[in-house]
Formats: C-alpha cells, sequence, structure tokens
C-alpha cells in the first residue's frame, strides 16, 4: 500500500505517476500506481479465459491479472484498487454479468476516476471503465470476446493496435493475448518503459479445484525484455505439457504416442536436455531400454551431471534395481 507523509516529495522524485496521489491522498493511501497495459479475453472454442498484462512496475502480475474458470476473468490498473479482483469475480460467480459486476463495484469507490478496470465474464460478456483522470494517453476498446486497456501509453494508438492484433492472431489464447502485448509494445507501450510482464489463464472446462483449473500461470516481475521473456516461457510451458501428456500416455504403456509428446516437448525446448532424460529413464524402467539408450546417448553428451544422477535413481525406485541395465546406461557412448 502506498501511505503518503513527509518523505511525499521524495516518492513523487522517485516513481513517476505517484504525483496524482497528491491531490488524491486518500484514493492512493488504498492503491498501487501500476500503469500498463493490458488485454482479458474469452476463447468461444475452448471456453478459456484469460488475462495479460505489461507494465513499467514491478511484479505487475501480482496485482492486475485475476481469473476463474467458469466465472470470468479481471484487470484492474491505473491506480490499482486489487479488491476489483477478487470481489469482481465473486459477484460475477454469484450471478452478476460482467458490466452489473463493474457498475457495482465502480458506484461504491470514491477513486473510480483514477481506476482502469475490464472484466469479462463466462459468457464472453465484457465490461471496461477507464476514469477520467488516469494519466494520458489512457483508453480501452471492447471488441467480441475481448476488451483492451491502457494509461499512462506513448500515445492513443496503443490500445486500437492491441485490438487490430487480437482479432487477427490465429492460434490458442495464450498466442492471441501474447500479439495483443506486442501490438501495443511495437505501438510505442507505456511511456515510461518496460519491466514485468503476466500472463493467467484458467480452464474452459472447471473441475472446481482451483490449481487444476490453471492452464497457464507466468510471470515476468522484472526484466529488461519481459514481453520476450514472457514468450519464451510459454514456449517453455508448451514443453512441458507434452512432457505431461507423454507422462500420462506411459502410465498407461501407449509408448509410441508417449514418445511422440517427448519429441514434442524436446522440439519446444530444445536446450534443455532434461526433458528427454526423464523420458528414457521412464522407457527404461518400463522394460523399453533399447529406444531409450540413444535419448541417453544424447542427453549425457549435453549434460553429463545426468550421467552420475542416474545410478542414484534406483533407491527411489525410479529405475529397477537391474545392475545389467544399469550398465547399459552407463556405458552408453
Amino acid at each position: 500500500m502506498i501511505r503518503f507523509c513527509s518523505n511525499t516529495l521524495l516518492r513523487i522524485l522517485i516513481a513517476p505517476g505517484i504525483f496524482l496521489g497528491v491531490l488524491f491522498s486518500q484514493i492512493v493511501s488504498e492503491s498501487v500506481p501500476v500503469h500498463t497495459y493490458s488485454i482479458v479475453a474469452y476463447d468461444e472454442e475452448t471456453g478459456e479465459l484469460g488475462v495479460a498484462v505489461q507494465s513499467h512496475w514491478f511484479s505487475v502480475g501480482s496485482l492486475v491479472p485475476w481469473a476463474k474458470a467458469g466465472v470470468g476473468a479481471v484487470a484492474t490498473q491505473s491506480f490499482v484498487k486489487v479488491e476489483y479482483g477478487p470481489e469482481g469475480l465473486l459477484r460475477m460467480e454469484n450471478g452478476q454479468s460482467a458490466q452489473e459486476a463493474l457498475n457495482g463495484l465502480i458506484s461504491e469507490d470514491s477513486g473510480e476516476s483514477v481506476r482502469q478496470v475490464a472484466m469479462i465474464d463466462v459468457h464472453g460478456n465484457v465490461a471496461a471503465h477507464t476514469g477520467s483522470k488516469c494519466i494520458y494517453a489512457a483508453g480501452h476498446l471492447i471488441g467480441k470476446n475481448y476488451s483492451v486497456q491502457a494509461n499512462l501509453m506513448d500515445k492513443e494508438s496503443v490500445w486500437p493496435a492491441m485490438a487490430k492484433a487480437f482479432e487477427g492472431a490465429e492460434g490458442d489464447l495464450a498466442e492471441k493475448m501474447m500479439m495483443a502485448l506486442e501490438a501495443a509494445e511495437i505501438e510505442g507501450g507505456d511511456i515510461r518503459g518496460k519491466q514485468s510482464a503476466a500472463m493467467l489463464i484458467v480452464s474452459g472446462d472447471p473441475t472446481g479445484v482451483a490449481w487444476k483449473d490453471i492452464v497457464l500461470d507466468l510471470r515476468v516481475d522484472d526484466h529488461a525484455e519481459p514481453l520476450n521473456e514472457l514468450r519464451r516461457l510459454i514456449r517453455i510451458h508448451r514443453a512441458y505439457q507434452h512432457a505431461n501428456k507423454g507422462d500420462h500416455l506411459l502410465e498407461k504403456d501407449d509408448i509410441e504416442k508417449a514418445l511422440i509428446e517427448y519429441e514434442k516437448a524436446s522440439e519446444f525446448y530444445p536446450e534443455n536436455p532434461e526433458l528427454p532424460y526423464w523420458a528414457a529413464i521412464t522407457m527404461a524402467s518400463k522394460g523399453n531400454l533399447d529406444k531409450a539408450l540413444p535419448i541417453f546417448l544424447d542427453v549425457f553428451k549435453r549434460e553429463p551431471r545426468l550421467r552420475t544422477l542416474t545410478p542414484r535413481l534406483v533407491n527411489s525406485g525410479l529405475l529397477p534395481n537391474d545392475k545389467q541395465m544399469l550398465k547399459q546406461i552407463l556405458e552408453v557412448r
């Protein structure tokens, strides 16, 4: 929380944007000044709901994005009142539309003039608010199943560029939202620069168990190129999705399909030899040593420490206590 006291002037000099809080000290005492651009969106095909955001502020992902499977998604920014996130979701969960939830919260907020909030519900209904005293350039644009919003931007063309990119993008919800963020940056982005980014996506097939319903939850808290880093993390996330599918298929003894998933995982994250290593360990433990050995050969060349690790897996039950098999693995050249 921001509290103004005798060092108010120093805070103004250190943190551009907080100066508005001098005029609205009561408002800002309940807020965090996260000026940013973001998107909330709904995927009709999958039912997924998502939020993506970038800002010149530390750890934007801990404040702006909120989502719950089967309910909706919220982005709360500018002089952030975090409560718009959880309370907006609660209202939508209790049957209010995105617009009804947002209207209700705005009507109860004496600081609405410095808030910027967007909400989308599970039916694709969208609502957005840009307060009259959000720092220029600020605005939002609502389209089918999405809203883009931004404040303290370099210019007014940022959020229209985001909308155009999202509507023209192909791929899943993560890719479409990523394209919107990148379009904002190309257009000039935050006038102060860039620092952090985040993306949150929840399932369109809710289980009622919160952690199971998270499709993707990635944060870049502090980075010189946060969008580049976020895109890298999305790529790695996709790799582990395929690796997890491979593990699941191995549990069912569907070796051929598992290998396909492991290959896809390696294609997404080729720089990490550990992904194919665990696939090889699993295959060897299930008696498919012939298929595992070529993988071990490649892995050990790239990361010799994994050769050292391998014997330790016997006591943990990840490899059978088979001295001949272990000798073949360790001596592969």
